[in-house]
């Protein structure tokens, strides 16, 4: 049976660690990525079931992520970001994302 893959996008390391650990524990597949561009390229080259990513990290930010993975399929997307503000919330769910976690989480 095939686990269910997750794409984390985080530009820190600690974040992925932790996030990876949790997911791998409860069954899950993960890839990682610590910038814009890595991420979209994992994107493409793998099948993944799931996307969380962040907002700040180089490259293109985690919105023009979410803008161009949404483009190309409906995958879901958890934003996990430190911006809790309203605008950066109704921003990404306007892009796509399915969801917005704000660190600390």
């Amino acid at each position: 049976m095939k686990r269910p893959r997750v794409l984390v996008v985080d530009d820190e390391p600690e974040t992925i660690k932790y996030v990876s650990a949790n997911l791998r524990a409860r069954g899950y597949d993960v890839l990682s990525a610590e910038d814009g561009q890595t991420a979209l390229r994992v994107f493409e080259e793998s099948a993944v079931d799931l996307v969380i990513l962040d907002i700040m990290m180089p490259g293109p930010d985690g919105f023009e992520v979410c803008r161009a993975i949404r483009r190309q399929s409906d995958v879901p997307i958890i934003m996990l970001s430190a911006r809790g503000r309203e605008s950066d919330i109704v921003r990404a769910l306007d892009l796509g994302a399915d969801d917005y976690l704000t660190k600390p989480f």
